[in-house]
């Protein structure tokens, strides 16, 4: 991987980072993580998904969004959730969590390597190769899935496999349609070696247009993501049905968002290619279709 630099400040000076609004943070936990087949689960699992997502949203928005120094607000973060543990947390999001880790005895790892891919983002830019940002992927998005099926109580090592294979194919998806954007950020996602091999320079990723080149290298990505995605989809089958649902929203949402990209000639600059209802439905019950036939 590309060398991370010294652990430091992530901006110049003792100014300190302030936290995300919670009532913010949660408001948009709620929009982004509960796909329309949530709503089947019980109202207390329900309760325990959006308290861990409403943490993963917290720690990305302090590494994204904070202004000041991200590195000790992400230190402080990690010092709060410790409480979770053994203590009475600060922060009302952590808090939120000592019901949901009591009641699903979830162990502290998983949101500590949460915090690590936010750190990581602070000093690691760029990504040499695909296995890099699989490994990357490992931290900020294959945990959300591992606290998922503790929180059904469906964890096991082939089920856990399953989900990395779905959690980083969902993780791809949002980094091949944000390509433009994190570029803007200074952060390019798309690995050098694919970049080189396809001819593609990074000032190419500040167009207003994707190149041919660029189109050709974002349609290899997609394949790719699709692949992860396709290998972890029968997790859904594994699963009680209302479970199975909700994983299949997921799954859903992703292949949904591959095909905008297909839908946009792999133009990922000029917007950023979204899926309507309309394709995520239909993506829904495909996946459905093949639940049902169990």
């Amino acid at each position: 991987m590309t060398a991370a630099a010294p652990r430091q400040s992530a901006v110049s000076g003792p100014q300190r980072a302030n936290a995300p609004d919670p009532e913010t943070v949660m408001a948009q936990a709620r929009h982004e993580n509960f796909p329309v087949a949530s709503l089947l689960l019980p109202r207390s699992v329900r309760s325990h998904l959006l308290s861990v997502y409403g943490f993963a949203r917290l720690v990305d928005d302090a590494g994204d969004e904070a202004q000041g120094d991200r590195l000790a607000l992400l230190d402080e973060i990690e010092a709060d959730l410790e409480r979770v543990w053994g203590g009475r947390p600060r922060n009302p999001l952590i808090a939120r969590l000592q019901p949901t880790v009591a009641a699903c005895n979830l162990e502290v790892d998983p949101f500590q390597r949460l915090i690590e891919a936010n750190r990581r983002d602070q000093v690691v830019h760029r990504y040499e190769t695909f296995e890099d940002l699989l490994g990357y992927c490992a931290l900020s998005a294959n945990p959300v899935g591992e606290l998922v099926l503790r929180i059904f109580g469906m964890a096991t090592a082939e089920r856990m496999r399953l989900s990395d294979k779905v959690c980083t194919a969902l993780q791809l998806v949002e980094h091949w349609q944000d390509v433009a954007e994190d570029y803007a950020a200074g952060r390019v996602y798309l690995p050098a070696e694919d970049l080189a091999r396809f001819g593609v320079g990074e000032p190419d990723l500040g167009l207003q247009s994707a190149t041919p080149e660029l189109r050709a290298l974002v349609g290899f990505e997609v394949r790719r993501a699709r692949a992860l995605l396709d290998e972890g989809a029968p997790l859904a089958r594994m699963l009680p049905r209302r479970y199975a649902f909700a994983v299949a929203g997921f799954v859903a949402g992703g292949r949904s968002a591959l095909r905008a990209i297909e839908y946009a000639n792999y133009d990922v600059l000029g917007q950023r290619p979204r899926a309507g209802l309309l394709r995520r439905a239909v993506a829904l019950a495909e996946i459905l279709l093949h639940i049902d036939k169990r």
